[in-house]
């Protein structure tokens, strides 16, 4: 590895911030292997790409609480609903090849389960466009998994919600096409969908269509994991790092959550779906014009620019910050892949903990610092707007917003809150760890000034009134 990348490696390692207050005898920046440590995390897996390349990857900590077998490059991990846009793309492949409609009745492809009728024998019209989009209306936010001893359910058990199944039924209970639901119910349709017009166990399918275009060895939808996998993967721990009985737990709904692969293996796929819409060749074989269409808005109301939910990924943002990705959580493993395509960045970092979860987003603001990623607001428009900012912003809801300067910090105010004071970050975002929250400035048309106030994954825009600051 160049000697750049490896000082890269270690100024993003050494810089976590956490968000939760601190004790007295706690410094406020730590180390990857501190917040490991602090939050019951034995392993970790990061891949980072940069100029539409994978620049690095590497594993930290090991793969099981109190043994030594570190955490290397090709150690598989689960990743949860990660699994569910790597399905989509192989659901894209069978529409573009003319073998599934996206956009037809999944019930003329299905033989050995029909979606349950409503009320009055009210049959709704579901679509692979729709599944694939969570604009479905179907039921089963997602899945526990079930310990490796058994008993697994079939997914006809899953989807009926019937012994050994640890879910309720799937079915229909919002208008198809309306809104948007998370459901892995609905991903699980899909499976059984693509697998029964295609005539082949899903893993063989997801191998042929995705994993081996690209190269991604250290992958399989096999659940359980097959020995090639198995005797070298990270073991599940959910809290206080003590591993799961068995090691892990099986998924039978593997479009939704069964995928085991490594960040290296992520981050290759995530290169992949940027390049081509550059109209580069893609490994594999969806043309531009499908790729691009997977991170479109699927509903009328869901404009690009604004964050929506495509075919298979979340996206957010737009302009040279827009990205999509999808984040992960199974029994004892979370996840997180973020792709930026008009610069050719972004990561993938997956654990093998629940407890450890604050981690995996400081860490990307780390990589954010690092490797500069574009921010919402355009750079140039956030340096003017960070001078004369001080006043009172006031939002739709009437909700005031006042910022003033007190010995050179910013302090904003909110409502009878204490004033909070806020750090100036890379681009003319201030932030502060308690509360989490990013504030962004940006002129309005009629040259005010209007704040984006982000908290726990809504934002919150107000505009610059006459009024004084308190």
């Amino acid at each position: 590895m160049p000697s750049g990348e490896v000082l890269r490696i270690e100024r993003v390692v050494a810089d976590l911030r956490p968000q939760s207050p601190r004790r007295l005898d706690q410094k406020g920046i730590r180390s990857l292997g501190e917040r490991m440590a602090e939050l019951g995390t034995p392993g970790a897996s990061v891949a980072v790409i940069d100029n539409f390349e994978v620049a690095w990857t590497q594993g930290f900590g090991v793969r099981k609480q109190g043994e030594s077998a570190p955490v290397l490059a090709d150690t598989p991990f689960q990743v949860g609903s990660i699994s569910k846009p790597v399905f989509a793309l192989a659901a894209m492949r069978l529409a573009q090849d003319q073998r599934i409609d996206l956009d037809a009745d999944v019930r003329s492809y299905m033989k050995s389960w029909q979606l349950p009728d409503g009320d009055d024998g009210w049959a709704p019209r579901v679509t692979l466009r729709r599944l694939l989009s969570h604009t479905a209306g179907t039921t089963v936010h997602g899945f526990p998994g079930y310990p490796a001893g058994g008993p697994i359910p079939s997914l006809l058990q899953v989807l009926n919600g019937t012994p050994p199944a640890n879910t309720q039924p799937v079915f229909v209970d919002l208008i198809p096409g309306f809104q948007f639901r998370y459901s892995g119910g609905g991903t699980t349709i899909a499976q059984l969908a693509v697998t029964e017009i295609i005539g082949r166990p899903f893993p063989e399918q997801m191998r042929e269509l995705v994993l081996a275009p690209l190269a991604m060895e250290d992958s399989s939808y096999e659940q359980p994991p097959s020995s090639r996998l198995a005797g070298r993967a990270a073991l599940a721990h959910p809290f206080n790092a003590a591993p799961t009985a068995g090691g892990w737990n099986i998924y039978p709904e593997m479009a939704a959550a069964g995928l085991w692969t490594t960040a290296r293996d992520i981050a290759r796929l995530g290169v992949a779906v940027m390049r081509g819409p550059r109209g580069e060749a893609s490994p594999l074989g969806l043309s531009q014009e499908n790729l691009l269409e997977m991170v479109r808005p699927q509903l009328p109301d869901h404009v690009a620019g604004t964050d929506f939910v495509g075919l298979g990924w979340f996206c957010f943002a737009d302009g040279d910050a827009f990205r999509f990705g999808h984040a992960g959580w199974n029994h004892g493993f979370l996840a997180d892949a973020r792709f930026y395509p008009a610069t050719g960045q972004g990561a993938v970092v997956i654990i093998n903990s629940n407890q450890g979860w604050p981690l995996i987003e400081e860490l990307f603001k780390s990589l954010e610092r690092d490797y500069r990623w574009p921010l919402p607001i355009p750079a140039a428009r956030e340096a003017s707007a960070a001078t004369g900012i001080e006043g009172t912003y006031r939002d739709d809801a009437g909700r005031a917003f006042h910022l003033r300067r007190v010995d050179g910090k910013l302090l904003l105010q909110v409502g009878d809150q204490d004033a909070i004071g806020l750090s100036a970050e890379p681009n003319g975002v201030f932030c502060a760890l308690v509360p989490q929250i990013s504030l962004r400035l940006a002129p309005a048309a009629d040259g005010t000034l209007t704040i984006h106030l982000t908290q726990g994954g809504k934002t919150f825009e107000a505009a610059q009134t006459l009024d004084r600051p308190v």
